[in-house]
């Protein structure tokens, strides 16, 4: 099935769904047209087909949702639930006034509102908002589905009927056209409203690429092709300009001067009507300036808009003579304006031909840190929007301002029994939460900028607290001494962010009646604000009374609830959570499933919330000094325990998971161990069995515990995990299952072995141990199979399957090992593994029971393992996998995911960083220590510009900015300008010294100087992150560690939410300053919110991944666009998830031949990562490489080199010249201009790359061999065959050492080898005879070899890991007639998991490989 996600309109980049709407839409169909389709969320529209037994190929009509069997089934997998999700659609035809009928493609679940969607969208109908669509003559309601309707059926024709305006009709009828005259104008997403974001794709490929094969058949031509990279894109240069990052768009010029159609329209000052003026039909009045300089008023009526005689000062509301009365805007301006007329078309033409993906709103704002210097204009509706608490297109919802708890717990309590409700429900989920975290996001500037009167206006600023839109503002400090004992403020600002995640744990657990609050962090202009949903009835009551779980004085006094207890308890497995004991202030002891913060309150509506949840994991014991506890010897050796900042530090949630999956192997591992030994003793008694298999058998298969490299990653779960679909965790932790042979394996051990079990010990093993720990499993599978040849152990093995482990044999051995076992790893239980950890040990004020003693001396010791695994483990992996390059960070951004990803907190940066330095290939990490030295480095300067912005008001702010950019990064002795006071006259000039009414030294800014600056960022390198930095200025930085000042202004730009503006910055000048307030555009909040994810669009996905990594192309495709129906389903249209699923899709695309396809996909892929992470993240850069090798291949080689040349702009600016990845890049480069006979310039980039690959791959790797024999080709070119044999040599010697004489890599590099010496001897007799006989020498024609488009195509393949298998025919004839019986047989509805039984010819998936080279 392919996703139809092209044809995805974006007429309404900011609708809002209300609850009606979400109940009332399936999100269940399948467009089975090309018509663009819209439902009200702005989603896309896919079937959602469900197939978790592998791949269907589902015809249009019957896609099934098939729970028997599939481990992703329903609540049972024995119910066999068969869930009809789409019927065929059907073509209306539509009659819209002044236009010839057209046919409309629907489908019967579409709703009558998404005509309306797609009307307002096409370029002749898109000027009407005010209209009904009537089937013989009754009109159709706009929530209805269309197949309730009766009567609509194939060709039924639906007419486009004018109604009377509304006020709220009319307001939005102005708003759409100022929506449509600003279609192409970037200002919003410079600007960061509305979700719009920048894309700079169409620019390198000149409009959409699908149809540019087509257009211009010039590529092959290859004189036309410019392929002169500009000077600052050359290896080498040491140049970085600003101003490439943001190319000129054409269609932005365009607005700008000739395509204007508007001067002015606003809403004019004679509003609102006069009573007598209401009675005649006036809505509100209106003032434009035509292009033709005519100004004019214009009055809206309920019957349409007309012409009226005021003035700007006289008001006379009569009709002008002629009135020029119409029903829409457009018609009216269009007969009064020639321009406007002219121009408007022009604009709506340009406005359908854009990509859907470069209008199509994102679904949270991305902010970008620079910006052209844009016009500011006349916008009514703008200037209306920044005065109404309201957000865009709310008026549409009934009640006004929207009650978001209401809406978040109500999309929570959605049901979630089969797929089309879960998608349903998860749909719903993300969209109020993007709507959340926008509406909080605005708040949270409003708060900072003083627009919302706090509910608490006589406490001093930093006390206050404020409510707007129904979201509750808290200020990031340590209001009433609250976090007194636990660090103060930096307590204060560390707890929302611990907070945050403890709402994504419980988030992500899911547990139904089990409530936590809608929370986004916001970092503007030095503050942080935390905005909470809020529980209905909290503010009535005094808090002791409401709180019936926890602690308000974190462990003072303590209470606790049965429910509470019950809905905790089901968190505890998966987040790892133990239950225990603490005392409250009377000496009794209270029982708790969370830390003693966590507050349970149960709200007006009855439902149970769970709030400040800042210790959901347990404390990070190397920052958290404590008397008399010595740390582990791994620890210590590090330099641990340090002081913190706050007595906050947690371990996070990743590194939880991988020390209790670390512990789970330990524990297999002694189990098996002991489990032998035991045999070895018993051989006597165990004769019999030992016939079969002996111990020895089972030996080798032990080290395969304890590497699941490969299987990790496609990583299957045990059936057993995901029967229930909502099992703790199992949606959103455990990974996706999957058909490979071992899974199978592990069920019928499961089975067999039942019934010999002993009912289970634990109270919810359904949810078996390994559920969350996901990576866990693949290990299970292994085990078991092996285990089951040796006797005693099967129900061993079994036992561990089901999450218990006693051992059914009444054998006190067996049960003392795995007693032992548990023992041994720290597990809570004695007859299982289960590692949990208890958040309250070490938390200042909560005391235990006495009888709990060995509990928490255990548990203590749990806590000092976890961070030495943090220490000893983790941060070394994370070494390791840099050095092998399978992490690869670009930028600070990439870099935290890397940390983040092995569950290493940022604060132990700069023990990663010494670690580095003591490694001994330190130079192959250089690339990685020289962003996490930039790293620290901004870091720190964020740091210190928080507090520094906060003492800066508001009218000194831009100055403010530039001076500590200056002090950061100038070579200038930065002064501060102090700005000249704007407001005061040169003579009044001796009263300026008290401009500021009530305001004390407020420019204390003003003093910092460089130097100063500097020597703060070194001692809070020292102090927070134990790093010393060996440097005093901007300048020593650059020098020591060859940072990049331009790396570093993106940096602390992006972290600090500064955006400047795009010019050419001289930071090196000692005369004067690099930024001037001017140059200081805007300052941007920085947010941090929940993801809600689409837990099965995530299982096909991984699935899908699972597939290709064993070689089962098709299947794996097939999965994967599953995946991205589902994704679309959920996400809307644009998503970085969904920006992963399409660059899968494009490269499996390419590999399965289908050039064209992988273009259109990842053209869709570099969009939508353009629009969602910003146009210079890293991932934008990879995806822009994949486009070129795909554009590349498609015979479009200036376009290929033309984002090759973008993609290594980027890559400078990002991280500098010298980084492994540019090697690749360059490489790529190289090929391309080789393959366009640009020798010299391709050797500039293959020298570069071949000088990359040897420092970072060592001099003997395969990459440099590679990277040799694509220069000596180039030499070949040039005739040059002593240079080429140079380094063909080089090559030959490396493959000979690394893979031997007989592996054909060495074989083909001797064979070129001869070549090569056979050319240059040929070529050295015809110089001979030319020397001798002059000019009448006979001269043998010498083969010089352009290389053929093929040939550089196969090897762009092998460098960017991706090889072919070549076929022989006869596999080619087997092939077709597979594929052709397969087809029949769909054809005849049999599914395509029957026929697999009847042959397994596996040979059709495997032909092309995915291999990454080295």
């Amino acid at each position: 099935m392919v996703s139809k996600t092209d044809d995805i309109p974006a007429s309404v980049p900011n609708c809002n769904v209300n609850t009606v709407d979400l109940v009332g839409e399936t999100p269940d169909r399948k467009e089975t047209s090309k018509g663009p389709h819209k439902d009200p969320c702005g989603h896309s529209v896919d079937t959602a087909v469900m197939n978790g037994g592998g791949a269907h190929d589902l015809s249009e009509e019957e896609s099934k949702q098939d729970g028997a069997g599939d481990t992703d089934g329903g609540e049972d997998s024995n119910e066999q639930e068969v869930i009809v999700i789409q019927d065929t659609g059907f073509t209306v035809k539509i009659q819209a006034p002044g236009t010839e009928p057209f046919d409309l493609q629907v489908s019967p679940q579409e709703m009558v509102q998404e005509i309306h969607q797609v009307l307002m969208d096409r370029e002749d109908t898109c000027h009407r908002t005010c209209f009904s669509l009537q089937l013989d003559g009754n009109v159709l309601d706009n929530f209805a589905e269309l197949k309730s309707i009766e009567g609509l059926q194939e060709g039924s024709l639906l007419k486009v009927v004018e109604e009377p305006y509304t006020v709220r009709e009319a307001r939005i009828h102005v708003r759409h056209i100022r929506d449509l005259l600003k279609g192409l104008d970037p200002s919003d997403a410079y600007n960061g409203v509305d979700c719009n974001s920048l894309s700079f794709l169409s620019v390198f490929t000149d409009g959409d690429l699908g149809d540019s094969g087509k257009r211009k058949k010039k590529g092959s031509e290859l004189e036309q092709i410019d392929c002169t990279p500009p000077e600052h894109i050359l290896p080498g240069s040491k140049e970085r300009p600003l101003l490439p990052l943001q190319p000129q768009n054409k269609d932005w010029k365009v607005i700008m001067t000739p395509m204007q159609c508007l001067k002015v329209l606003t809403m004019s000052g004679w509003n609102p009507p006069p009573g007598n003026r209401k009675m005649h039909g006036d809505l509100m009045y209106l003032y434009m300036v035509t292009v033709e300089e005519r100004h004019i008023s214009i009055t809206a009526s309920t019957r349409g808009f007309y012409l009226n005689q005021s003035t700007t000062y006289t008001f006379n509301p009569k009709p002008a003579n002629p009135s020029f009365l119409s029903h829409s805007l457009v018609e009216l301006l269009s007969q009064i304006s020639p321009a406007f007329k002219k121009n408007f078309t022009a604009l709506q033409k340009k406005r359908v031909q854009r990509h859907p993906f470069e209008r199509i709103a994102t679904p949270f704002q991305v902010y970008s840190w620079t910006a052209p210097q844009v016009d500011h204009t006349m916008d009514c509706v703008r200037a209306e929007d920044a005065y109404t608490s309201r957000l865009g297109y709310e008026e549409h919802i009934p009640g006004q301002t929207r009650d978001w708890n209401e809406e978040l717990q109500t999309t929570r309590e959605l049901a979630r029994k089969n797929l089309p409700e879960r998608l349903l429900r998860e749909r719903a989920i993300f969209k109020v939460h993007s709507d959340f975290a926008a509406a909080a996001t605005r708040g949270s500037v409003a708060v900072i900028d003083g627009n919302v009167m706090a509910i608490n206006p006589g406490e001093e600023t930093r006390m206050q607290m404020f409510i707007w839109n129904n979201i509750f503002f808290s200020l990031g400090f340590d209001v009433r001494d609250h976090y007194r004992e636990l660090g103060g403020d930096a307590a204060a600002h560390a707890a929302p962010t611990n907070d945050l995640n403890g709402v994504r744990a419980y988030g992500a657990v899911d547990v139904e009646g089990l409530y936590t609050l809608g929370t986004v962090v916001v970092d503007y202009r030095g503050y942080r604000v935390t905005a909470q949903s809020i529980i209905p009835g909290i503010l009535e009551r005094e808090q002791e009374q409401s709180v019936i779980y926890g602690s308000i004085d974190f462990g003072k006094t303590v209470v606790s609830h049965g429910k509470y207890l019950e809905l905790l308890e089901r968190t505890s497995r998966p987040l790892k959570v133990q239950r225990h004991n603490v005392l409250n202030e009377k000496d009794e002891s209270m029982e708790l499933c969370s830390s003693v913060e966590c507050k349970g309150i149960i709200g007006n509506d009855g439902r149970h919330y769970i709030l400040d949840l800042l210790r959901t994991f347990p404390p990070d014991l190397n920052f958290l000094p404590v008397e008399g506890e010595e740390l582990s010897p791994e620890s210590v050796r590090q330099g641990f325990p340090r002081q913190h900042r706050h007595r906050l530090a947690c371990l996070r949630q990743e590194l939880i998971e991988a020390f209790v999956e670390h512990r789970y192997l330990l524990f297999m591992k002694m189990a098996a161990l002991q489990l032998m030994q035991q045999k070895a003793n018993k051989e006597r008694k165990l004769a019999t069995l030992t016939e079969n298999s002996s111990p020895g058998a089972a030996v080798p298969a032990l080290p395969s515990t304890e590497t699941p490299d490969g299987s990790a990653e496609s990583s299957e779960t045990s059936t057993e995990t995901l029967t229930d679909a909502n099992s703790d965790a199992a949606q959103t932790e455990t990974t996706s299952t999957s058909d490979a042979p071992q899974a199978a394996a592990t069920e019928t051990t499961t089975t067999e072995a039942a019934p010999k079990t002993e009912p289970m010990t634990e109270t919810d093993s359904s949810a078996t141990t390994t559920t969350n720990a996901s990576q866990a499993t693949p290990i299970e599978v292994n085990v078991v199979p092996m285990v089951t040849t040796n006797g005693p152990l099967v129900p061993f093995a079994t036992a561990i399957q089901n999450g218990e482990c006693e051992s059914p044999l009444e054998d006190p051995k067996s049960r003392e090992v795995v007693l032992n076992a548990c023992k041994a790893v720290g597990s809570i239980s004695n007859t299982s593994f289960d590692i949990r950890f208890n958040p309250d040990i070490f938390s200042p004020g909560v005391r235990f029971p006495e009888d709990s003693a060995d509990d928490i001396q255990k548990q203590k010791q749990l806590l000092k393992d976890a961070g030495a695994f943090l220490v000893s483990c983790q941060i070394p992996s994370l070494v390791k996998d840099c050095l092998d390059h399978s992490a690869l960070p670009m930028d600070g951004a990439t870099l935290t995911e890397a940390l983040h990803q092995r569950g290493i907190n940022v604060r132990y940066l700069g023990n990663v960083l010494a670690l580095v330095d003591k490694t001994p290939a330190k130079a192959q990490l250089e690339h990685f220590y020289r962003i996490g030295i930039s790293e620290l480095i901004t870091r720190c300067a964020k740091h210190i510009f928080k507090t520094y912005l906060q003492g800066v008001e508001l009218s000194a702010l831009s100055a403010a900015v530039s001076h500590f950019l200056n002090c950061f990064l100038s070579s200038f002795d930065a002064v501060a300008h102090l700005p000249a006071d704007e407001l005061v006259s040169r003579r009044k000039n001796r009263k300026r010294r008290n401009r500021v009414p009530g305001g004390g030294d407020n420019t204390a800014w003003a003093s910092l100087t460089p130097s100063e600056l500097w020597k703060n960022i070194v001692s809070e390198a020292q102090s927070y992150y134990h790093f010393t930095l060996h440097c005093e200025n901007a300048d020593q930085v650059v020098e020591k560690y060859g940072l990049q000042k331009i790396t570093l202004l993106r940096e602390i730009s992006i972290k600090a939410g500064i955006q400047i503006l795009i010019k050419e910055y001289n930071f090196d000048s000692r005369h004067k300053p690099a930024f001037t307030e001017e140059d200081i555009l805007n300052i941007f909040p920085v947010v941090k919110h929940v993801n809600p994810k689409a837990s099965d669009a995530f299982h096909f996905f991984q699935s899908g991944q699972a597939k290709v990594q064993q070689g089962y192309l098709k299947e794996g495709c097939e999965l994967i666009n599953e995946a991205l129906n589902l994704f679309n389903n959920v996400y809307g249209a644009m998503h970085v998830e969904i920006c992963a699923c399409l660059r899968l899709l494009a490269r499996l695309n390419y590999i399965m031949g289908d050039h064209h396809e992988a273009l259109s996909n990842q053209q869709k892929a570099v969009l939508m990562s353009e629009r969602v992470l910003g146009v210079e993240h890293p991932n934008t850069i990879q995806e822009y490489m994949h486009l070129a090798l795909y554009c590349f291949a498609n015979g479009q080689l200036s376009t290929a080199l033309k984002l090759l040349y973008r993609a290594r702009y980027l890559m400078l600016m990002v991280c500098g010249e010298d980084h492994p990845e540019m090697a690749l890049l360059d490489s790529n480069i190289g090929l391309v201009l080789h393959g366009v006979m640009e020798y010299d310039l391709s050797l500039r980039f293959l020298e570069n790359a071949l000088a990359i690959n040897s420092k970072y791959h060592g001099p003997r790797s395969l990459k440099v061999a590679l990277s040799h024999h694509l220069v000596a080709r180039v030499y070949e070119s040039k005739a040059e065959f002593r240079s080429a044999l140079q380094q063909e040599k080089e090559g030959y010697t490396i493959y000979k050492n690394q893979v031997g004489e007989a592996h054909e890599k060495t074989k083909e590099s001797s064979e070129y080898l001869k070549y090569l010496t056979q050319q240059a001897v040929a070529l050295q007799r015809t110089m001979n005879e030319i020397y001798k006989n002059g000019s009448n020498a006979s001269i043998m024609p010498l083969k010089f070899t352009a290389p053929s488009m093929a040939s550089v195509l196969e090897q762009l393949n092998i460098i960017n890991g991706i090889i072919f298998i070549p076929l022989s025919q006869k596999d080619l004839e087997n092939l077709k007639a597979e594929v052709q019986r397969r087809q029949q047989l769909q054809e005849s509805g049999k599914s395509v998991e029957d026929l697999t039984v009847d042959s397994p010819l596996e040979l059709e998936d495997k032909i092309p490989m995915d291999v990454n080279v080295d």
